[in-house]
């Protein structure tokens, strides 16, 4: 069994946009930031249930396969899953419809108080409060052996590299620029030290740069 977070950044390192406007609510920063996971084959079957076998198939269809293999359980911040744009209405079930791509229980980290979700297709949301060692705890258990992943965002994926939970860190470099947002590494000098580091560059451009511990 292995921790393993996998995330989207920019060159200068952020992993979150603030483009945003209702009209326009993830931004056009966002889609510049993931569009080459996107588009490749394994996004649009898994996330988007595409069967037209359409999308890329290159380095970055391979870490995208990878995101999915083997993970038992899932952790995520309220932001992932979408509590912050409806934070009062209690018949809000997240922003990833009606067959959530993750098929696994997922833990969504908050201290809001609200009834466990269950999706159709294995997935099932349930609320939170608790540090990272406890959800962990619960989360490892829950997994039966597979692999937990840290989905983000990039707040609840520091904390859990800050208290070194992590065991393999995954990020896609996507060459654009940001400027500002949530920046993955801030604080977080030398934390190279502790694990081995590859890199891998997809035909996108893309950087896919792995720490594994």
């Amino acid at each position: 069994m292995a921790v393993r977070v996998d995330l989207n950044i920019s060159l200068d390192g952020y992993a979150t946009t603030t483009d945003q406007t209702p009209e326009n609510p993830f931004g056009q920063d966002w889609s510049r930031l993931v569009g080459p996971y996107s588009a490749t084959r394994t996004f649009r079957e898994r996330v988007l249930q595409e069967t037209s076998g359409e999308g890329t198939t290159g380095v970055d269809d391979k870490y995208a396969e990878s995101y999915f293999d083997q993970i038992g359980a899932e952790i995520m911040g309220a932001g992932m899953f979408g509590l912050h744009n409806f934070p009062d209405d209690p018949d809000w079930q997240g922003w990833w419809g009606d067959e959530p791509p993750f098929r696994v229980p997922v833990y969504v980290l908050t201290h809001a108080q609200r009834q466990p979700i269950e999706m159709a297709n294995g997935t099932r949301f349930e609320f939170l409060a608790a540090s990272p060692e406890d959800a962990l705890d619960l989360a490892t258990e829950t997994a039966a052996g597979k692999d937990v992943r840290v989905g983000g965002g990039p707040t609840v994926v520091k904390a859990f590299l800050e208290a070194g939970l992590v065991d393999q860190l995954h990020v896609g470099i996507t060459p654009i620029l940001l400027g500002r947002g949530i920046n993955l590494w801030e604080g977080l000098r030398g934390l190279e030290d502790a694990y081995d580091v590859s890199a891998e560059t997809a035909e996108s451009g893309v950087v896919h740069l792995t720490f594994r511990g």
